[in-house]
């Protein structure tokens, strides 16, 4: 492992902090970043992102994508997990949270835009960062991009039904252009540039040797990112430390949770370890750009829902972290 790899844990760290610093320090710089956006995507996040998907999927092999369906179990704990059981359990702490449990410290009128906003959340599994924590996990590219893939056609047709249902609204008002080009942008685009290269490269050893080489950038570019989501967010941060505490508690439990529940079921049903990790990440991960898109829309920039959805991108990468480290350290358990 690199140096980069070895001590991520503490550079992402750094790299909040940072983030945080810069939001409050240089907020003009942050006003520049955030304005480079299209359809809720922010571009400059998105070359990063694209940078850490890049080199795994330089490791994918069209031939293998024939076998992957060899493998059902996986893509079937991930469809159960993601559709039949998070987003209701997301709304079930939700209500039991800002309705019972902190019900004393928040409004009711905010209980129920914080509610909306963890709906949101639960209802839209991850599409681009799932590739950045599979390969840390050195899970199976193949296997991940059809997950990644069946996971976002159920998306188009799943999404709008259960939140609308959640939430008690029938006007939900899907951002298409949000999902699209999130897809051409982190799947499609990527995987070309992937396939291109390997046919570029031509020989198995030159494309290992090749995917070494970039594989560090992928590190680098994960905490440019965090840099920008914390100075994105860091005067909020400052300013709502509390409440920001409050919606992460059912957001970590969930988290962990749904990590659980399907790396169990993996783990139960002998699915191997490259599939099981992924698949269980998948449903932990969250498409952020989704919901954010989604909440500001409905409820208005500075809704509570809103905000919500901000604090489960705050959460999200700290809890992928350790939960890749936990993955990593339980591989010899698995078949």
């Amino acid at each position: 492992m690199s140096v980069f790899e070895r001590y991520l844990t503490l550079w992402v760290a750094l790299a909040m902090l940072a983030g945080i610093a810069i939001g409050v320090m240089a907020p003009v710089l942050v006003e520049t970043i955030a304005a480079a956006e299209v359809a809720s995507v922010n571009l400059v996040v998105a070359v990063l992102i694209w940078a850490m998907v890049y080199p795994m999927m330089v490791g994918v092999d069209p031939r293998s994508l024939r076998d992957v369906v060899k493998q059902p179990k996986g893509l079937g704990i991930t469809l159960a997990v993601n559709w039949l059981i998070k987003p209701f359990t997301m709304a079930a702490l939700g209500v039991l949270f800002f309705e019972v449990v902190f019900a004393d410290l928040i409004a009711p009128e905010d209980a129920q835009q914080y509610i909306a906003g963890l709906i949101l959340l639960g209802a839209a599994p991850c599409t681009a960062m799932v590739f950045v924590w599979s390969q840390l996990t050195r899970g199976d590219e193949s296997y991940t991009l059809l997950q990644v893939s069946v996971n976002d056609v159920v998306m188009v047709f799943a999404f709008a039904p259960i939140v609308a249902f959640l939430l008690g609204v029938t006007d939900i008002a899907v951002p298409w252009e949000t999902l699209v080009l999130s897809v051409v942008l982190f799947v499609a685009l990527p995987l070309a540039a992937g396939l291109w290269t390997r046919a570029q490269l031509g020989s198995p050893k030159r494309i290992v040797a090749f995917r070494d080489r970039v594989k560090p950038w992928g590190v680098v570019g994960l905490i440019a990112t965090v840099v920008i989501l914390f100075g994105l967010q860091g005067q909020v941060i400052l300013d709502r430390p509390q409440v920001i505490a409050l919606i992460a508690v059912p957001i970590l439990i969930q988290s962990y949770g749904i990590f659980a529940l399907a790396y169990a079921a993996a783990w139960a049903l002998r699915v191997p370890h490259r599939i099981a990790a992924p698949c269980a990440l998948i449903g932990t991960s969250n498409f952020f750009e989704l919901a954010v898109a989604v909440a500001i829309s409905l409820f208005g920039l500075d809704s509570g829902a809103a905000l919500a959805t901000v604090v489960g991108v705050l959460v999200e990468v700290p809890v992928m972290l350790s939960l890749v480290a936990f993955a990593n350290r339980t591989r010899a358990g698995f078949a």
